[in-house]
C-alpha cells in the first residue's frame, strides 16, 4: 500500500519481469529472471491496473485469448466456470466494449480462475472498480490461492480482509 506514485506499480512491473533494475538483480528460483525463461512465465499471472481486454472479443474470448497467451489450454467449462465465479457468465457473449469498468475488472480477475499451474500472483490494483461481491470473491480467490501454497503480491488504496491463512502483503 502506499500513496499514488510512489513506485507501487513500478516493484510489481520489475517482479513480474517487465522491467529491469537499475542496480541488483531479480530471481525467481534461484535463476535471473532474464534467465528463468519459460519456468517463470508458468509460475506467474500478472494482472496489471489495465485489463488486457480487447473491445471487440466477448469476455468468453478474452479469457481464452489470455489463457492461449499463458501458453495454456482450458476447457470451455473452465472457462465459463470462470466467469461465472465472478459474476460474468451472463455476459460471456457480450462485446467487452459494452462492459462497465467494473465487468471488465471482473473478466481479468477470472483469469485466476482458469489456471491451476500459476503459483505466483502478481496483481496492480485488483480491487479497483469491484463491488462487494466481486470484493467477495477476490477475497475467497486469494485466501484458497496463499492456503495452497500460492504467492501474492498486490497492490491496493484498500485495507484488506482475507480469510486466514492471508498472504503475505508487502
Amino acid at each position: 500500500r502506499g500513496r499514488n506514485g510512489q513506485g507501487k506499480t513500478s516493484l510489481l512491473r520489475l517482479l513480474a519481469g517487465l522491467s529491469t533494475p537499475d542496480h541488483g538483480v531479480v530471481t525467481w528460483g534461484g535463476a535471473a529472471l532474464r534467465d528463468a525463461g519459460a519456468s517463470f512465465q508458468r509460475d506467474l499471472v500478472f494482472i496489471a491496473h489495465a485489463n488486457a481486454l480487447k473491445d471487440d472479443l466477448t469476455p468468453f474470448e478474452s479469457l481464452q485469448f489470455l489463457v492461449r497467451m499463458h501458453g495454456e489450454e482450458a476447457s470451455r467449462a473452465v472457462l465459463e466456470e470462470a466467469l461465472r465465479r465472478f459474476g460474468m457468465h451472463s455476459r460471456r457473449d457480450a462485446p467487452v466494449r459494452s462492459l462497465s469498468q467494473g465487468q471488465r475488472r471482473r473478466v481479468a480477475l477470472a483469469r485466476l480462475f482458469s489456471s491451476c499451474s500459476s503459483s505466483l500472483w502478481i496483481l496492480d490494483e485488483p480491487y479497483d472498480a469491484l463491488d462487494a461481491d466481486a470484493t467477495a470473491t477476490l477475497n475467497d480467490a486469494l485466501s484458497a490461492h496463499a492456503a495452497g501454497g500460492g504467492l501474492i503480491v498486490l497492490t491496493s488504496h484498500v485495507p484488506l480482509i482475507l480469510h486466514p491463512p492471508a498472504p503475505l502483503v508487502l
